[in-house]
């Protein structure tokens, strides 16, 4: 999807957003994680639903030095919860105060939402929006869905969202308010109305639509240039079943195209499945190293990928996390090109645990590297190629020189 990248401040993108590096075993979904961008309502500018893209303000200290700990968010937590008060409200503001923005606090039914999010479902009317010349339009629309049986279509105008006007007002806000979450990260519940009011052309109008739960492809292929020609595979976040969707991707492909890789707006998800998705093209071998309170890990790449199809990999400043510990081992192992702007800067690692009120503290516990042990934190991915406009045109171009039809 096209349109201008948008941005949130740092801590809302923590909230179902940029799904940290998680090492889930200890909750149930036995993976790391690393998440999530057209806005469906959630994405901006690229096309994942529901979700945002961060900015990559603030200094590099700033930024990376600051840790919650883990000691004083659990005993605010029992404390609160002793006093008769909120254990995550408590154990929120421990983390608020530290200065780490990628720790969070979730409730136990935003934390059902976060896992929800991993499987590609969400709770909205089925729309993506993009933001231009200080108006939201509509980029997508889901088929289907409430917005679709509305009739709803890509370049109508959203001037308002339950009345408040959309023009000039941040994109992620806009999605926001379209499904229905407030700022403390709360999400709307299937079957409730929200209010649109609409444009196309000089035809004003509004409608009522009732959120239902909906689910989208995180890997989306097709091939512009016909059978022959190059596979582009945009992925827009690295739920369950990615590295699988895109293996699939990859026996398709044409041997002569080449495969474009298009990983901008992808803010990460489950890093099991960046490291499937790294082994759909290697033949094993070191994806990353992580360290996890002192001690020092490696993820591995499965054998048997393949290593000759010609690939250039897309990225842009909302590729961040797993996506970018994707880009990083693609590109130190010399197996793809990569095209783009920098990439984000997000390479911390989380790890979550309960508190006794059953709500789900995710605190950072240390930092990943590349292959060649270069940190991604704050410093991102530099592509081999700086594009800024028309970026896909010349990853084809490069693809083409690598012995690929484009």
């Amino acid at each position: 999807m096209s349109g201008p990248c948008s941005y949130v401040r740092p801590r809302r993108i923590r909230r179902g957003a940029a799904l940290t590096l998680f090492l889930a075993s200890v909750l149930a979904t036995g993976a790391v994680t690393g998440t999530w961008s057209d806005k469906a309502e959630g994405a901006a500018g690229r096309a994942a639903p529901d979700r945002a893209v961060p900015s990559a303000h603030g200094s590099a200290s700033a930024r990376s030095s600051a840790t919650a700990d883990r000691a004083a968010v659990e005993r605010a937590a029992t404390e609160a919860i002793e006093d008769g008060k909120s254990g995550s409200q408590a154990a929120a503001e421990v983390v608020s105060r530290s200065g780490d923005r990628w720790s969070t606090i979730y409730t136990p039914g935003e934390f059902e939402d976060f896992q929800a999010q991993l499987d590609g479902r969400y709770v909205g009317v089925g729309l993506w929006v993009r933001q231009v010349a200080g108006r939201t339009e509509v980029s997508r629309v889901r088929p289907g869905s409430p917005a679709a049986g509305a009739g709803i279509a890509v370049g109508d105008r959203l001037r308002a969202v339950d009345g408040r006007a959309t023009r000039d007002r941040p994109v992620t806000e806009t999605v926001a308010a379209l499904r229905g979450e407030t700022h403390r990260g709360a999400r709307a519940a299937v079957g409730t109305a929200v209010r649109l009011d609409l444009q196309r052309g000089d035809r004003r109008w509004s409608v009522t639509l009732h959120r239902v739960r909906l689910r989208t492809p995180n890997v989306v292929t097709d091939r512009p240039a016909g059978p022959h020609g190059p596979t582009r595979v945009k992925i827009t976040s690295f739920a369950r079943g990615t590295g699988a969707a895109v293996r699939r991707a990859v026996r398709r492909a044409s041997p002569h195209g080449g495969l474009l890789l298009d990983l901008r707006g992808n803010t990460g998800g489950l890093v099991t499945e960046a490291v499937a998705t790294a082994s759909a093209f290697l033949d094993g071998g070191l994806v990353a190293t992580y360290d996890m309170r002192g001690a020092q890990r490696a993820l591995y790449a499965e054998r048997g990928g393949n290593t000759r199809l010609p690939l250039v990999v897309l990225v842009d400043g909302g590729t961040m996390s797993a996506a970018e510990l994707l880009t990083g081992a693609l590109q130190d192992r010399g197996r793809a090109v990569v095209v783009g702007s920098p990439t984000f800067g997000k390479g911390s690692v989380q790890m979550p645990s309960r508190l006794p009120d059953g709500s789900v503290a995710e605190l950072t516990v240390g930092h990943y590297r590349t292959p060649s042990g270069r940190t991604v934190d704050d410093a991102g991915i530099t592509p081999d190629l700086v594009v800024g406009d028309h970026a896909e045109r010349r990853a084809r171009t490069v693809l083409s020189g690598l012995g690929a039809g484009a």
